[in-house]
Parts: C-alpha cells; structure tokens; sequence
C-alpha cells in the first residue's frame, strides 16, 4: 500500500478523507498516514489520525508519500506546492469511485482533487490542483487550468475556458462558450453569462464584477 497524507485537516481535508476510504474499500491502495497542517499542533488528533506536522516537515520525508493538498483557496493552495520540494512526494488525483469521466479524450493532470457525484463528459482538460467537489458537471470542450476550486453543484457548459487560480461558489452556473480570467472569483449562486475578465470578483444573476483585486 502506498503511504498518504493529506494537507488540510479542517473540514475539506477530512471529506478527502473519507474519499481515500472509498477508494480502500473497493481496493486497498493508500496507507493513510494523517495531516499536515500550519493551523495545528504537531500530535493533534483529527478524526482519530494525527497531524504530522506543517508543510515544510514535508520536505523532511525520506521515505515515498503520496500528498494531497485539500486546501480550496487557489492562490494559497500554489503557495503550498511551491513550498514542497522532497524528490520522495508525488501528488495523485484523488478521485471518488462513482464519479463519471468519459472515455472520449479526457485528460487529466495531477493532484487534483474530484468528489462523489461528479460528471466530466468529452473533450475536457482538466490541468494540476483542480476541485470539483461535490455534484459538479463539466460539459465537452472545456479546459480547466491549474489550481482552480469549484464548490458543491458547479455547472459549467461545454466550450469554456477556465484561466487558472478560479474559484467558483457553490451552486454556480458558467453558460457555454464563454471564458474566465485567472484569479477571478465567482460568487455562490451565480450565473455566467458573458465572459468575465481577470482578478475580479463577480457576482448575482448574471454575473457582473462588483470588485477587482491584485
């Protein structure tokens, strides 16, 4: 069994979790060893495992580990990869077993992170330290870049270009042909008409900038 640790031990870090547990139970794959967490002590208990330390006691591996960075936050979720630099440390792509993933030209990079009741039909890139939690759907043609985030029940059309560090809300709908600049924010319940620029803050029904930030 291969050794794993999950960074994040607060409430998305444990439902990734309980994925790696689905996974075992249908093929015994990982070796969960337990958290890595700056907000925690070291030895905390979480969920009955322990925190192994911060993120850079990573760095100290010596043995192989596979790392799962549960953290939505797309800019920090970068900053936490960029910090891992131990050869021993790669990042699998922890999917849930009732997701459906199309067959038909579907690529998917590494780390990303893909939750139970997922649909990703044909025609899709999804790029490295995507989430698609729960019940989200990706329609053909779309590419989804790095580090992006998607909460519960995110509906995005075919044909769009998501740019990378995006964060959409829960329950948001991206229509079809359209694109997002990186580092956007989508706010929950939101519906994307039109494509929507970098480094802004969009939200309502359709969604239009209310901010923009660095």
């Amino acid at each position: 069994m291969k050794n794993i640790a999950i960074i994040g031990a607060g409430g998305f870090g444990r439902e990734v979790k309980t994925i790696i547990d689905t996974i075992n139970s249908l093929e015994s794959i990982y070796h969960f060893l337990g958290f890595y967490d700056d907000g925690f002590k070291k030895g905390d208990i979480v969920n009955g495992f322990p925190v192994l330390g911060s993120v850079e006691d990573i760095n100290l591996l010596d043995e192989s580990c596979s790392i799962v960075i549960a953290i939505a936050d797309p800019k920090t979720k970068q900053l936490i990869y960029k910090k891992i630099n131990n050869d021993k440390v790669d990042f699998p792509n922890i999917i849930h077993p009732n997701v459906l993933i199309s067959d038909d030209f579907v690529e998917i990079g590494v780390g990303n992170i893909i939750c139970a009741g997922c649909i990703v039909t044909c025609n899709i890139t999804i790029k490295d330290f995507v989430i698609l939690n729960l019940m989200c759907t990706v329609g053909h043609d779309t590419l989804i870049s790095s580090f992006c985030s998607f909460m519960p029940s995110v509906n995005i059309s075919g044909e769009v270009l998501i740019h990378p560090r995006v964060y959409v809300g829960t329950g948001a709908k991206i229509i079809n042909q359209l694109e997002i600049g990186e580092n956007t924010i989508v706010g929950a319940g939101a519906v994307v008409s039109k494509t929507l620029p970098e480094n802004c803050t969009a939200v309502g029904i359709p969604a239009k900038p209310i901010k923009f930030h660095s």
